[in-house]
């Protein structure tokens, strides 16, 4: 089994792109689940929400690493995200986050640069400073945990041709 992870601020194509990927890899995606999440609630989200999305990210991970054993697995966003989610809108993060990010086996993440323009809708918060910001705590994340990290950028087509050139870089696909 390979995993992929596409991380990144929001608005940099995490989404478009780990379509893409999954179809030209021929790939079991794992969606994003905190857009559908937090786009269902009818109030603010709160600590407990963020941790029923993580928790949930976390069991659609291990469900698919134990359906398809042999396949490349890409995940639209990972714990690593959260764990900075946590952190900048409530102060704290779960103890369990750290320990499972520092458990897991990642084998390339592909975080998405903040070079396409900001599209804003009622999920984002993040715009301007704050996602060049955030897309620089994320790659030191992933670098303080010691996975492999490129960072992907161009539009559209571009993008997708980018990426899977460094996914066959790293001898994956």
């Amino acid at each position: 089994m390979r995993k992929i992870v596409i991380s990144g601020p929001e608005s940099t194509g995490k989404t478009t792109l780990s379509e893409a990927l999954a179809q030209e890899l021929n790939a079991i995606l794992i969606p994003e689940h905190a857009r559908s999440y937090i786009e269902g609630l009818n109030k603010p989200y709160t600590f407990s929400d963020v941790e029923t999305i993580a928790k949930y990210q976390m069991h659609e991970e291990m469900k698919m690493m134990a359906l398809y054993p042999n396949e490349i697995i890409i995940m639209d966003t990972w714990l690593i995200i959260t764990k900075v989610w946590f952190d900048v809108v409530f102060g704290r993060i779960p103890e369990w986050i750290e320990s499972h990010i520092a458990s897991t086996n990642i084998d390339l993440f592909l975080i998405c640069a903040p070079d396409l323009p900001w599209i804003a809708d009622p999920v984002r918060e993040n715009g301007g400073e704050m996602r060049q910001k955030l897309f620089e705590r994320y790659c030191n994340e992933i670098e303080n945990y010691g996975f492999s990290y490129e960072i992907v950028m161009g539009s559209g087509e571009i993008r997708v041709q980018n990426a899977l050139k460094l996914i066959k870089a790293h001898h994956i696909g």
